[in-house]
């Protein structure tokens, strides 16, 4: 038989399963982070931008002059030197500016729309905010003042923004890096744990053998809800393949005596022949003695046959249904020579149509009718008679033999359907028989799922009761 290494780790495989899952979990968590500090940080930085707009925006003063014009108040303003502004006048006048605008900075556009914007200058990210306002000349006029629109456009480097979200993004990452390292060998350490029953198990089942069936399954797998029913499977599947081995070695064992003693009865028929000369009419009446131990002998092997085929043969695929009335009918007719020689009646029910289907073979039908009504003819004594009884009950089809024999002990019926037994210790030519008929018949029923019981006491009379389930004709 050809040995298959393991090549896959259960372990193995869930941790690296596990880790990928972190793996997958920290990538998702860091990108969610970079959306998070990106959207904090850039919102904190928009409010600071569009206060110091403001702040620009709050320094445009009146002029004072002759043409009511406006101007920036420069000393009242106190920004970093890194940001850029401008202020331009409706006229598009440029009211002030930061040193470091230059002249590739976007130009007045009185049509410009407020909010962000992005600018590189000199190598450098800058947002941009762009605020329209206005502020009114000589309020205490009659006529209300005079407004005049003013156009600031603030920027503020965002290089530091961008770094704290970094470093935010970095210290997330480094984290579930830490993580992953630390619950690497903890989750290998907790699975090697809970794979333990399993190993457990796997050991003890490693030690059943052919000629040790022990096997008690550890506390720690029966009690895990995930082992416990491959643990009750293996104790199941043990005990069934130690009956079936042990049926197979009393088989064995049986069988070679039963072709022992058939052997040798045959040998000493031949032996007896052979022992002194003889006349033709001896010599013929020990062929025929020869003949029918030969003829004993090979019904022998034929009923072993049949029983090794009724247990090894697979279930069909389309299973398969006779009518059992016409069959106890058939086989009546076939024994009633037995019957007749035997002086014993065979009561036959009435044949209902269509309702004794069975899941049977005609075949396997018909041999167990036959080995039933055979045996129970074999035991009854002359002028009495047997009764066959067949009955619906639901979808359970019963079937009986009844007859009037010398019965069987109690301490005989326990065992009458085991193979080779005999009821008749002195198995003689005449009623020992090979002690396979009724095994065979527990063969059948059990194949068709049902089941047989006997019932019988001394001098009393045994009944042999077959319940077969009903079989539904397919129209």
């Amino acid at each position: 038989m050809t040995t298959i290494k393991p090549t896959r780790s259960i372990a193995l495989r869930l941790i690296a399963a596990v880790l990928a899952v972190e793996l997958v979990a920290s990538a998702a968590a860091i990108l969610l982070s970079l959306g998070y500090e990106r959207h904090t940080h850039f919102h904190a930085f928009d409010v600071m931008l569009r206060g110091r707009a403001d702040s620009v925006l709050g320094a445009v003063q009146d002029a004072e002059d002759a043409g009511d014009n406006v101007m920036l108040d420069r000393p009242d303003l106190d920004l970093p030197s890194g940001d850029l502004f401008a202020v331009w006048d409706q006229r598009g006048r440029l009211l002030g500016s930061s040193a470091n605008w230059q002249g590739a900075l976007p130009a007045y556009n009185p049509n410009a729309a407020g909010g962000y914007s992005h600018l590189t200058l000199a190598g450098r990210h800058f947002r941009l905010l762009t605020v329209h306002g206005s502020r009114i000349i000589d309020p205490g006029d009659p006529g209300g003042g005079i407004l005049r629109r003013v156009i600031v456009v603030y920027g503020m480097p965002t290089a530091h923004v961008w770094r704290a979200i970094r470093g935010a993004v970095e210290f997330y990452a480094a984290g579930s890096l830490l993580l992953l390292l630390v619950t690497g060998p903890l989750i290998a350490w907790l699975l090697h744990r809970g794979l333990v029953p399993l190993r457990q198990l796997a050991a003890l089942a490693a030690h059943v053998s052919v000629d040790s069936w022990e096997f008690h399954p550890p506390a720690s797998a029966a009690e895990t809800r995930e082992l416990a029913p491959l643990t009750h499977a293996l104790e199941n599947v043990l005990v069934r393949l130690e009956r079936a081995f042990l049926q197979q070695r009393v088989f064995v064992s049986d069988a070679a005596h039963e072709l022992k003693t058939a052997v040798a009865v045959a040998k000493s028929s031949l032996q007896l022949v052979a022992l002194k000369p003889r006349t033709v009419a001896e010599y013929q009446s020990g062929v025929e003695r020869c003949l029918a131990d030969i003829a004993r002998l090979e019904d022998l092997v034929a009923k072993m046959l049949t029983l090794a085929r009724v247990e090894s043969a697979p279930a069909p695929a389309a299973p398969a249904s006779c009518d059992l009335a016409p069959v106890l009918h058939q086989i009546a007719a076939e024994l009633s020579g037995v019957a007749q020689l035997r002086r014993v009646r065979v009561n036959l029910p009435a044949t209902a149509s269509d309702a004794s289907l069975v899941a049977l073979t005609a075949e396997d039908a018909a041999m167990l009718v036959s080995n039933l009504l055979l045996n129970a003819l074999q035991h009854s004594p002359p002028d009495s008679f047997v009764d066959l009884h067949l009955s619906t009950l639901d979808n359970v089809i019963e079937f009986a033999v009844e007859d009037h024999g010398e019965g069987i002990a109690p301490d005989a019926l326990p065992h009458v359907f085991d193979r080779f037994y005999r009821g008749d210790p002195s198995r003689t030519r005449a009623t020992g028989g090979a002690g396979l008929g009724l095994a065979i018949c527990r063969a059948l029923v059990e194949k068709a799922s049902g089941s047989v019981h006997i019932a019988s006491q001394p001098a009393g009379g045994t009944t042999v009761t077959v319940r077969l389930p009903r079989a539904f004709s397919v129209s």
